[in-house]
């Protein structure tokens, strides 16, 4: 084999994937058009940007294009474009390999999928376009040429897993793929790839807004006239999409389907979207948008290096991909376009950082996209939980970062709560629910609702009919120290501070009865904090625990055990917090250690009881013990002595 020729195999992951689609029967093949084509036209947009910022690249942009072209009796399409082009390293990056994270969830969801749209929508939420060609074709070849170079190179594939990439002295600037049909295609007439009529549809239907002409050479035959002749034949270059910017039309005038596949080309998605935001600005700033809100989640949400997904022209002239100076990154699900007036051509990311009509561009659409969520809320219930459910995640993290929206996410954001099992609630109708004389808003963490629903916290909140809110996102503990209150509400986490849910009344009935208990308990109170001082703060009665002996409290104004992981987990590092033990001075083993206390004080196994007691209460709201071996030697000690 020539030197300059390889034969590599796919990346694993890449080699399972083109199995399952080239095995696979999906019921939406066409889709592979969208996908070259929505290909060809963002390596049209990277050459123009890059001859925009590079003026010694010596490239010709004055015709820049798509074309198609069909052979019927080779049984061959070719999408060829004259854009950016690809370095032989870049292709085999690129095509050869995914080297994104996600793709082992994708091959399991794919094994999992139970229809076919399931299944095109995971292609689609995973971002690997190109490989649906291997559904419409047994033989792929591809030749592109870098824009600037002149060594070009020339890689195909049968999806077998395995693929051929050699470097060519001749090829012109841009990429060319051309497809080897499989031969079942061309017996379903809606599925044949090389007639005229079925590439025009598919054209008209999933591209007719691209920016750049979609062209294709097509035969005109003339027949013979009535005097006699041969039929004549001649081949014209027809553009087949009308180029019409969708963000410049009217809403009126645009259809569902066509805002449908807009979003699925600058979003290189397969799923519809939930919602679709159209706006023009007039005035000192002027600029149209064309947002969209997912129905789904991409695999790479929480990825922060993923991209944001607005896209930014200039008079309809495509500046930058991905500008994350248009939206929040807590709104980094959103995609769409944002086409300004009054910009330079040449804007780069450092000047737009400083731009202050991208500033005001940025505060207008975040309000847009927060106001649609809303009427969501309040107008279409099932889209707003299907919202929810795919991004309440990361909208959450804008209670940390925008403070100037922070009342407004609050009011459109839900948390699971003990008022019901399946249905979420929002701050206000928890407000609306609260009891007489409740002030304020009561709220747990943890890893899972059934984790939090466990914990000796919750006791006298589910005793007394108190509402508490669930949250069991990583981000909950971080907004929950930022925002103070709701509607006038303090918030109170079940777990920290000081509760007392008695109402005037109670409190007085049980006056003398706490005074007495504090009496009885207070030699073991002393105790205790002494023989438990490296673990604990403080150790005192609990007014907050009904069953369990023990529970562990943070002070009003330290750090949570769970805040403290996530810190240490980001790279810092934080001394360790003690906590306050609280006991249940109805609790058996609580009554009981004080007895043996008192008769016993030096004796070792009550000291022992003390460390089990602390570890329980550890165990319970789902800590981690600091030497579990200590704690499990002493357990079956003290089980050996009872069996």
């Amino acid at each position: 084999m020539n030197a300059r020729v390889e034969q590599l195999e796919f990346q694993a992951e890449a080699r399972q994937l083109l199995d399952l689609m080239v095995h696979s029967v999906y019921s939406h093949k066409d889709s592979f058009l969208r996908e070259l084509i929505s290909n060809a036209s963002d390596a049209l947009d990277k050459l123009r940007l890059e001859a925009f910022r590079n003026k010694d690249l010596n490239v010709d942009t004055s015709d820049l294009h798509i074309d198609i072209e069909a052979d019927r009796e080779a049984r061959t399409l070719t999408v060829c474009d004259n854009g950016i082009g690809m370095t032989r390293d870049e292709v085999v990056d690129l095509i050869g390999t995914l080297a994104r994270s996600g793709t082992a969830e994708l091959r399991e969801q794919l094994r999992q999928a139970k229809n076919r749209a399931a299944s095109e929508e995971l292609i689609g939420q995973f971002g690997i376009g190109f490989y649906s060609v291997f559904m419409v074709a047994d033989k792929v070849e591809l030749l592109t040429r870098k824009a600037g170079e002149s060594e070009a190179t020339r890689w195909e594939s049968s999806g077998d897993g395995t693929y051929t990439i050699e470097s060519v002295d001749d090829a012109p600037q841009g990429t060319s793929i051309t497809l080897h049909l499989k031969p079942e295609d061309a017996e379903n007439e809606l599925h044949d790839y090389t007639s005229e009529s079925t590439i025009r549809s598919l054209v008209k239907k999933y591209s007719d807004f691209i920016a750049w002409p979609v062209r294709m050479t097509v035969e005109r035959r003339t027949p013979a006239g009535a005097e006699g002749g041969d039929e004549t034949v001649t081949l014209d270059t027809e553009t087949l999409n009308s180029m019409k910017a969708l963000w410049a039309k009217p809403k009126d005038e645009v259809s569902d389907e066509e805002y449908k596949e807009f979003y699925k080309h600058i979003a290189h998605a397969w799923d519809d979207p939930l919602e679709v935001i159209a706006m023009k600005a007039e005035g000192t700033f002027e600029y149209q948008a064309l947002l969209f809100i997912p129905s789904h989640a991409p695999f790479d949400l929480f990825n922060r290096d993923a991209h944001i997904g607005i896209q930014l022209y200039v008079k309809r002239v495509f500046i930058m991909g991905d500008c994350d100076q248009l939206m929040p990154e807590y709104l980094r699900f959103v995609k769409g376009v944002v086409d300004a007036q009054d910009m330079s051509l040449n804007v780069s990311r450092e000047i737009l950082q400083q731009d202050r009509q991208i500033k005001a561009i940025r505060r207008r659409l975040t309000k847009k996209v927060l106001s649609t969520i809303k009427d969501l809320q309040s107008e279409r219930p099932e889209d707003y939980r299907t919202f929810w459910t795919q991004f309440g995640r990361v909208l959450k993290e804008g209670l940390l970062s925008d403070l100037d929206n922070q009342d407004t996410l609050l009011r459109i954001s839900s948390f699971a709560s003990t008022h019901s099992e399946d249905e979420p609630t929002t701050l206000a109708g928890y407000v609306e629910r609260m009891k007489d004389g409740q002030e304020q808003i009561f709220y747990a963490t943890g890893e899972t609702r059934q984790q939090i629903l466990k914990s000796p916290h919750l006791e006298v909140f589910k005793a007394k009919g108190y509402e508490v809110l669930l949250l069991t996102d990583p981000v909950d503990e971080v907004w929950v120290g930022t925002v103070t209150e709701f509607d006038g509400k303090p918030l109170q986490s079940v777990a920290r501070g000081e509760v007392d849910l008695d109402s005037e009344e109670e409190k007085t009935a049980h006056e003398a009865e706490r005074e007495e208990r504090e009496k009885e308990f207070a030699e073991l109170l002393t105790w205790l904090e002494e023989t438990l001082s490296e673990h604990v703060k403080d150790v005192r009665l609990s007014s907050r625990l009904t069953e369990s002996p023990a529970c562990l409290i943070t002070d009003a104004f330290d750090i949570t055990p769970a805040l403290e992981r996530l810190y240490r987990a980001s790279g810092q590092d934080l001394p360790a917090g003690k906590r306050i033990l609280e006991l249940n001075p109805n609790h058996g083993l609580v009554i009981g250690l004080r007895q043996a206390h008192k008769d016993r004080p030096d004796d070792p196994s009550v000291a022992e009881t003390a460390e089990l007691l602390y570890g329980t209460a550890l165990l319970a709201e789902g800590g981690e013990l600091e030497d579990p071996a200590r704690f499990a030697e002493l357990l079956a000690d003290r089980l050996t002595r009872t069996v």
